[in-house]
């Protein structure tokens, strides 16, 4: 038989193989089945998601995606599913007091085995697991820490502008605005939507207003505070950034008033630090492209929040085993560690070595060390309802002439009890 024959009926045993290796892996179960409810659709955020999802496969597990635009709908179609009997498997939520409705109502199953295994009341921040354990069980997984009032500067920008010093307090930081704004740049980068008109509030309350101001008026809502000229001074803050805007900031996405920075059109950004997944997926770099600063100063709150799956309330058996799965599969270290990468999160184990993230996320992760600076962000604090009444002030008094008097007056009835 010549080469040419050998050859065919080689090709052929390979194709037979291939079929039937096809048809013992097609036949092989299929995986735990996770469903995953999740509102990361940004460039930067789809890229992360997509390692946790790879982490869940690699597990063994099917994940199947379901992508909500925009964190208030996609949460709203979760408790709907979970309400009406067709929960998804896990629903992003974020770690505040957004869930704790459903786990009063039993809808939740908790993951105390994994918290137990994993260590979580040793690797995990005090202000997170707070919220997420209820009445001695957890609810939620943590999966990310988030900060969400860095204050992002575009080098170019500043170059040009003539700044030379990186602004180290608001008289600072408001003057390099100043200079930003007369050499023809836009000075703040925003996008006129409540919940970022709500961080910049709650960058000026801890940047201008200290720690003690902070937790007096959020945590505590102490009626003397509200109504303190400390307070006051931290409204008169908010309400001036609004004076370095520009006409296109209403209703512009976060992620496109970050791309102002990325392009050198605008010079500032005070934004939570996923923002730093869209420097990354437009290529720039920390301290070369782009600046950040976690605080006005040393003593400055670090205000923390992040993101957290919970799993409703089921008894079947693969659901379960998918829940636990994914939980297990999220938190592996070499997991957290891609996905916060692209993300611009931290991990939230602090157990997992940082030195190959960027500038910023090693400077955070050095923060966090001083639990003494580890704080809240609002919504830990506040029940929707109170955070959604002191957002309707907040965006009023930035859109219109109120006094801030009135302003003052309207937040302390806002918070109060």
């Amino acid at each position: 038989m010549n080469k040419q024959g050998r050859g065919g009926l080689a090709a052929g045993w390979l194709a037979a193989w291939a079929l039937a290796a096809g048809a013992a892996q097609a036949a092989a179960p299929a995986g735990p089945r996770a469903e995953v409810m999740h509102w990361w659709t940004s460039s930067s955020e789809s890229a992360a998601v997509r390692k946790f999802a790879e982490a869940y496969r690699a597990a063994g597990g099917v994940w199947v995606d379901t992508a909500v635009a925009g964190a208030d709908q996609a949460k709203a179609v979760a408790i709907n599913r979970i309400v009406g009997g067709n929960p998804p498997t896990a629903a992003q939520f974020n770690t505040t007091k957004q869930f704790r409705d459903l786990i009063d109502q039993g809808s939740l199953n908790n993951v105390d085995d994994i918290a137990a295994r994993d260590h979580w009341d040793q690797l995990m921040p005090g202000p997170m697991l707070d919220v997420i354990r209820v009445n001695g069980h957890y609810y939620a997984l943590p999966v990310d820490i988030h900060m969400s009032t860095w204050i992002w500067y575009s080098k170019a920008a500043f170059k040009k502008a003539g700044i030379a010093k990186e602004p180290a307090t608001p008289d600072e930081l408001f003057a390099a605005l100043d200079r930003l704004k007369a050499a023809g740049v836009v000075g703040l980068a925003h996008g006129g939507q409540p919940w970022q008109e709500n961080i910049l509030f709650q960058a000026m309350l801890a940047n201008v207003g200290g720690k003690q101001l902070y937790l007096q008026v959020l945590r505590d809502r102490d009626p003397k505070a509200l109504n303190s000229e400390a307070f006051k001074k931290v409204l008169v803050a908010f309400k001036r950034l609004q004076s370095y805007v520009d006409a296109g900031s209403p209703n512009r996405n976060w992620n496109d008033a970050t791309a102002m920075l990325i392009s050198g059109k605008a010079g500032v950004q005070i934004m939570g630090d996923w923002a730093k997944g869209e420097f990354a997926a437009a290529r720039q770099t920390a301290g070369k492209d782009y600046g950040c600063i976690a605080g006005l100063g040393p003593a400055v709150p670090y205000l923390i929040q992040g993101d957290a799956f919970v799993f409703p309330k089921t008894t079947n058996a693969d659901a379960v085993k998918a829940q636990k799965l994914l939980a297990t599969s999220m938190l592996a270290p070499a997991a957290q560690l891609e996905f916060s990468k692209l993300k611009g999160s931290l991990p939230v184990r602090s157990d997992i070595d940082v030195a190959s993230m960027d500038a910023c996320a090693q400077a955070g992760m050095a923060i966090m060390k001083d639990k003494s600076r580890q704080v809240g962000m609002i919504e830990v604090f506040l029940t929707p309802d109170q955070n959604g009444a002191l957002q309707d002030v907040l965006t009023a008094f930035w859109n219109t002439k109120m006094p801030v008097e009135k302003a003052q007056k309207s937040i302390a009835a806002a918070l109060r009890d």
